[in-house]
């Protein structure tokens, strides 16, 4: 799963000064921050109330400010650029984004410390202990995007060897993926050494010639996956959809052994493919009932795959700030984000 630990990078943006400061950072997020970054950080945007007192501090603070958690991966930063940008525009709130880890921001929505986690790929013990237990944290409801992790191979390898679509042929292709940094096996390309994923476990479980090599962020991922496209050289990766870069380098997902529901309780024993994932939205209780509009729009905000990733195409492709994308955006599709406005 794309998920971090909390040692994530911890970065603190106030919307209003354009101020930007960044802790010292770990290697990887799915996403990551050192004991220092929560110290700098967290504590810096949540104050001295570190206590988890099941009140947010959004209570009797400044109803016209919205925090927000924002992942590393520029899909989560599309969410949270449109986000900020509709409250700040049409609402009239100012917007402060944090980037931090996945754990790391559930504890933070849980305190208070941030109001909104937009992109949640999936946290059963987060959720049970902040959701269901602690009562801290409410569902805000869907995103409207369904993630999903794979292993995927470049279309123009697989044409050429359909079979390889077929985990159990990986093997007769080690060879063609092997690199450098494989010792002899197939390279299994990875992005953050952070992301928390199942891929030791499935080359150990179903006796894989394969090692997994860390290219140490998406980013640097995704420089590899273009360079060797554009050389047209065989490539195995871990993967996942939605992501822009999908729709400039086509790939074709190698079918692993069928999920079912808990054939990934166990993690040492996992030989079975990823699940789908309905990504989700989360709330501090607090502000979900005391945030008034903001709450409301946030509930609301839901868009599709493609929306998603135009808007992440703009960030990472054209480079255009997050700001300048969620503009671009907003101007070009009114008719979806008026249904988001509370009425």
């Amino acid at each position: 799963m794309r998920t971090t630990d909390s040692s994530s990078t911890t970065r603190t943006t106030d919307t209003a000064t354009g101020a930007t400061g960044r802790t010292a950072r770990a290697p990887r997020t799915a996403r990551a921050a050192t004991a220092v970054a929560v110290a700098l950080g967290v504590l810096a945007l949540g104050g001295c109330g570190a206590a988890e007192t099941g009140r947010s501090q959004y209570a009797g603070g400044d109803a016209k400010t919205v925090r927000l958690s924002v992942p590393s991966w520029v899909g989560a930063q599309a969410n949270a650029a449109v986000a900020e940008y509709l409250l700040e525009k049409e609402l009239g709130y100012t917007v402060k984004t944090q980037q931090m880890g996945e754990v790391l921001a559930w504890d933070a929505l849980s305190r208070g410390d941030v109001h909104a986690v937009l992109e949640d790929w999936g946290h059963p013990e987060q959720e049970k202990r902040y959701v269901e237990e602690k009562k801290t944290v409410v569902n805000g409801g869907d995103l409207g995007v369904t993630g999903h992790i794979g292993w995927f191979v470049p279309k123009y390898f697989a044409d050429a060897h359909p079979d390889v679509t077929d985990w159990r042929n990986l093997d007769k292709y080690a060879d063609r993926f092997a690199t450098a940094e494989s010792g002899g096996k197939g390279e299994l390309l990875e992005g953050s050494p952070d992301y928390v994923t199942h891929d030791e476990a499935l080359i150990r479980n179903l006796d894989l010639d394969l090692k997994t090599n860390y290219a140490g962020s998406e980013a640097a991922q995704i420089t590899a996956i273009r360079k060797k496209a554009e050389d047209r050289k065989p490539f195995l990766t871990y993967w996942w959809t939605p992501q822009w870069l999908n729709s400039q380098v086509e790939m074709v997902e190698v079918k692993l052994p069928r999920y079912e529901e808990g054939c990934d309780a166990d993690p040492a024993k996992i030989a079975c493919a990823y699940p789908d994932t309905p990504l989700q939205k989360f709330l501090n209780a607090d502000f979900a009932k005391e945030g008034g509009e903001a709450a409301t729009f946030l509930k609301n905000f839901r868009w599709t795959t493609e929306q998603q990733n135009e808007v992440a195409l703009m960030i990472a492709h054209e480079k255009l700030s997050p700001q300048e994308a969620a503009e671009r955006w907003a101007k070009d599709n009114e008719a979806t984000w008026k249904t988001w406005l509370p009425r």
